[in-house]
């Protein structure tokens, strides 16, 4: 078996890491200084359990990717657009694309960009892992999961034998009977703390002290549950309640990933998250105030001054 992963940031590190101490052929697209680390001194993979360092094909060239089995996708959504191309000439080639992606609408963003949709497979990761320094992963959660599936439902051969490399490597892997509703799921956990976080500067703990804080973080969630069902794939009350609670169970300095790349004044992912929220709420008729607001003030926060 070839996997390849472009995204060698943490969650594209971390399974790289995993495959490759397996034995399995791993081809790393990475960049910049660490890409130079890990040529120099192999991928280190750090976890609460223990740490190894693999070494592992990583490159530059997005052409590595042709003759692979697997392409895992672990990159941003906002650069999507840019590895599109080499994706479309992976698939060609006879590679299932699997992206793991923050979002429901990753596998139609694929397919304009060339990648034919029977090609892709729906993931989705669950773990806080994240790139410490050139060469260096850290998984800080001490649990980890990927879910795999295909949109139609029905089994396959390829996803079965994805999920069996990955249990082999030591990921809690499984194959999903519906992951088009597993992503809507996880896009419902993950909004509401970008919108809530993002727009106070603040961490969970702080806005769930604030009764307006837990009110912004339960509307957001109301307005996504409510898209779900206009866009056809509906959460049901139980599948609110149940992301409620893990939701305000979180820990009291928790940050989702967005804030850090808003912070630093770079590109983020609203337009996956926040932004998906109004653009499908506007394609079905659902009002989508909340995201509404929250996406013009985020697009102008990122704005070049």
């Amino acid at each position: 078996m070839k996997v390849g992963i472009i995204g060698a940031g943490g969650i594209g590190g971390y399974y790289a890491g995993l495959l490759r101490r397996d034995g399995v052929d791993v081809r790393l697209i990475a960049r910049g200084d660490h890409l130079a680390a890990i040529k120099a001194r192999g991928l280190e993979i750090r976890t609460p359990e223990d740490r190894f360092v693999v070494q592992v094909d990583a490159s530059d060239d997005g052409d590595r990717l042709r003759g692979c089995d697997y392409v895992i996708v672990a990159v941003k959504g906002y650069s999507l657009d840019d590895i599109g191309p080499m994706l479309a000439r992976a698939a060609q080639g006879g590679a299932a694309v699997v992206p793991l992606l923050n979002g429901v609408d990753i596998a139609a963003r694929l397919e304009a960009l060339g990648v034919p949709r029977s090609a892709i497979i729906g993931g989705l990761a669950r773990v806080s892992v994240f790139r410490i320094e050139p060469g260096v992963i850290e998984r800080r959660s001490p649990f980890e999961r990927i879910v795999v599936g295909e949109f139609d439902r029905a089994p396959s051969q390829r996803t079965t034998d994805l999920v069996a490399a990955l249990l082999r490597a030591g990921s809690l892997a499984s194959v999903s009977d519906d992951i088009g509703l597993d992503l809507w799921r996880k896009f419902a956990f993950i909004v509401p703390m970008t919108v809530a976080c993002g727009l106070s500067r603040e961490p969970a703990g702080r806005v769930f002290a604030r009764p307006r804080g837990r009110e912004l973080v339960t509307n957001s969630l109301r307005e996504i549950v409510a898209v779900s069902r206009g866009a056809g794939t509906p959460l049901t009350d139980a599948d609110e309640a149940q992301i409620s609670s893990d939701l305000f169970a979180l820990s009291a300095n928790m940050f989702p990933s967005f804030y850090f790349d808003l912070i630093r004044g770079g590109p983020t992912e609203v337009e996956t998250l926040a932004g998906a929220v109004s653009r499908l709420g506007r394609a079905c008729g659902v009002p989508t105030p909340v995201h509404d607001v929250a996406t013009a003030a985020f697009d102008i926060a990122t704005q070049p001054k």
